[in-house]
């Protein structure tokens, strides 16, 4: 808890393109794994059966219609069933299919087969960004959009990988087979990097898995493929790809991260903020995280969001505010603040919320009092 301030990874905000996007392209991408490859030329099989195909029949009506014409005095033949051209268009057909399921199967069943990783990464969706833990280091954080909303509002120029930008991509090595478990806090999201051929699902209250070993160093984009809320098209993936050493090196500085940010957190339980700091503070992280949803101004929108602005929870219920800032609510947009907000913002906006707006209470929540809602003491 506590450990994600935005300085966890060092990376840039912004990560850079390692290609100009390719704006009208009409094919697929053959992708940087050998299963995008493998997934490419399957397609292109696929694409050249099916132009093959159409070509020989339409070429054979087309030729039909102007050679066997009325105006050539040509007579329609006369005839009723023929057992040869039925047993003709039931086993070519047949031959055809088989002939494209075996390379589909193969292909299908090496997507499918995530066992054996190298490294494992837990992905999990939340309205609207992406959560990502290494089972292996224990290191986790978020990843949001990193587009300027002056760009959005069209204030500014849009920039070459507009919604495709992250302020935390996620750092996996090349060649190492990575396994992706991908799950969702809230509701339906689905994990795609076309660069990879990886496009899961992320169901709240299952685990499903995809895999990707990368063979080329470089930076790789995707998005959300499942419509996920308003916010759907600001859900953009990003992944850098780095060579082992560097990846490791990567690996090792987020654990010095960790550790500080760990013996940081010790320091600020022991302060305590004064109501005008906690107000100051709690104002920029609701602003960053709450307002788009309950407004500026607390009022919420109704029908869908609820009112913060003179609610039960924020001027009486003190215990059940904490709770749902740290938990969430099931079933609901309201996700659990716990992991992505230290203890000091995550006390900090209760005091805003309680005080602002003419709510007016005069509580002073201090960090300490959110570590003994979560540790219980």
């Amino acid at each position: 808890m506590g450990l994600l301030s935005a300085s966890l990874l060092s990376l840039p905000a912004f990560a850079e393109s390692t290609a100009k996007i390719e704006q009208y392209q009409l094919n697929m991408t053959r992708g940087v794994t050998d299963i995008s490859a493998e997934v490419y030329d399957l397609h292109m099989l696929m694409f050249t059966i099916c132009v093959v195909i159409a070509v020989l029949v339409f070429g054979a009506m087309f030729w039909a219609m102007w050679f066997h014409r009325k105006s050539k005095g040509v007579k329609p033949a006369n005839f009723h069933e023929s057992v040869k051209v039925e047993i003709a268009w039931t086993v070519i057909p047949f031959i055809i299919l088989i002939f494209m399921a075996i390379p589909a199967a193969k292909t299908l069943i090496a997507m499918e087969d995530a066992s054996e990783p190298d490294l494992t990464v837990i992905v999990t969706g939340s309205q609207w960004k992406w959560h990502y833990k290494y089972m292996d280091d224990g290191v986790e954080y978020y990843s949001r959009l990193a587009t300027q909303p002056e760009q959005i509002s069209g204030k500014f120029e849009k920039g070459e990988n507009y919604l495709l930008e992250v302020d935390h991509p996620l750092v996996i090595p090349i060649n190492k087979k990575v396994r992706f478990l991908v799950t969702s806090d809230d509701v339906i999201h689905s994990w795609w990097v076309p660069d990879f051929a990886v496009k899961q699902d992320a169901n709240p209250g299952f685990i499903n898995d995809a895999w990707a070993e990368v063979n080329e160093p470089g930076i790789y984009r995707g998005q959300c493929a499942e419509l996920c809320g308003k916010d759907h098209g600001f859900m953009p993936i990003v992944v850098i790809a780095k060579e082992e050493a560097d990846y490791a090196a990567w690996i090792g500085e987020q654990k010095t991260i960790i550790a500080e940010a760990k013996a940081e957190e010790q320091r600020l339980l022991a302060m305590n903020m004064s109501l005008e700091e906690a107000m100051t503070i709690g104002e920029k992280v609701y602003l960053a995280n709450c307002a788009a949803c309950h407004m500026p101004n607390g009022e919420g929108l109704p029908g869908v969001f609820p009112a913060i602005k003179g609610s039960v929870i924020a001027t009486q219920d003190q215990p059940q505010h904490i709770n749902i800032l740290l938990n969430g609510v099931a079933g609901s947009a309201m996700q659990s603040f716990a992991k992505q907000l230290t203890m000091t913002d995550i006390a900090a906006v209760i005091t805003y919320q309680r005080n602002a707006w003419g709510n007016n209470t005069g509580d002073l929540v201090q960090a300490k009092d959110i570590n003994t809602a979560i540790n219980g003491k």
